[in-house]
């Protein structure tokens, strides 16, 4: 019964960083659904969340419930510069110029967070309490359970928004066929800044949730290519297909790092990534037109 429960309590710790994973990976989705622009810099504008947070909140001694919104609105606002800055300026160059720029925007964000933080891991001001949760018997760490909760509320949200919102329905449209869109009357520069601006938002929110489990500092933007692996996973267009795959991929890390060992987290991902582009590239809910770099 003992490893009954031991296994039940590492499924729900994997779920919850699932969830997470999921979060980030919309923020990829989302860009890419519009823009057709793989952000690699999704990763760093998640750390960036963490630092908003921590600035506004430790720093300035702001309450966490102001803070949460500030830093959100940090994110959101790095992603609408980048792309009315330089993703627009861009639009006819090739994938692979795009794809380095968002490369090179990782290294900056990470050089200006050392420069202004340092290199010094930090903890987040705690917002959430730490009295343990229980599920029957099973213990949910209080901050994973209610990092899961918030996730899987954004993500309905954004399934709700995609598919009876005026803008969500503009988004898809400009998705499925920018020409078509401009003819009728969408704006399509006005879908690519409000993707940008709710997708680099959303992955600054999922900053704080991850910065109030472990803690921040410059190397936390490695967990983006966690969620890079689950919208290959699930399908770079595919919102449903990010859900999935990032439960998925959670639920796999959790199960490999506890009963193989922490060595093997990252090796399980990654060999889930080179099976799935070995025989499904386009992912298992993504659409077989994706241009491939």
């Amino acid at each position: 019964m003992s490893d009954l429960l031991f296994f039940i309590e590492v499924t729900l710790a994997g779920l919850g960083s699932g969830a997470l994973l999921s979060l980030t990976a919309l923020a990829f989705v989302l860009i890419y659904k519009a823009t057709r622009v793989i952000n690699l810099a999704v990763g760093e504008i998640l750390m960036m969340g963490g630092y908003f947070f921590f600035a506004f909140a430790a720093s300035m001694s702001l309450s966490p419930w102001i803070a949460i919104p500030l830093a959100i609105a940090g994110g959101a606002a790095i992603g609408a510069l980048v792309e009315r800055g330089i993703i627009r300026r861009m639009l006819g160059e090739s994938p692979i110029s795009v794809f380095m720029v968002t490369v090179g925007l990782g290294s900056v964000l990470v050089g200006i967070v050392e420069l202004v933080w340092g290199t010094d891991p930090r903890t987040l001001p705690d917002f959430m309490g730490t009295a343990p949760i229980f599920i029957g018997e099973a213990y949910v760490s209080r901050k994973i359970a209610i990092s899961f909760v918030v996730a899987a509320l954004v993500i309905a949200v954004f399934l709700l928004l995609f598919r009876f919102w005026r803008g969500g329905v503009a988004l898809r449209a400009t998705a499925t066929d920018q020409a078509a869109a401009y003819s009728c009357g969408i704006n399509v520069p006005g879908v690519f800044s409000l993707a940008w601006t709710i997708g680099c938002g959303t992955a600054a929110g999922a900053g704080v949730l991850l910065g109030s489990i472990g803690g921040i500092a410059p190397t936390m933007g490695a967990f983006g290519l966690s969620a890079l692996v689950v919208v290959i996973v699930g399908g770079l267009d595919s919102v449903a297909g990010a859900l999935v795959a990032g439960l998925a991929i959670g639920l796999v890390e959790a199960w490999a790092g506890t009963y193989l060992g922490g060595e093997y987290k990252l090796v399980s991902t990654f060999g889930i990534l080179i099976l799935m582009l070995m025989i499904r590239p386009y992912g298992l809910f993504g659409t077989k037109e994706i241009e491939r770099l």
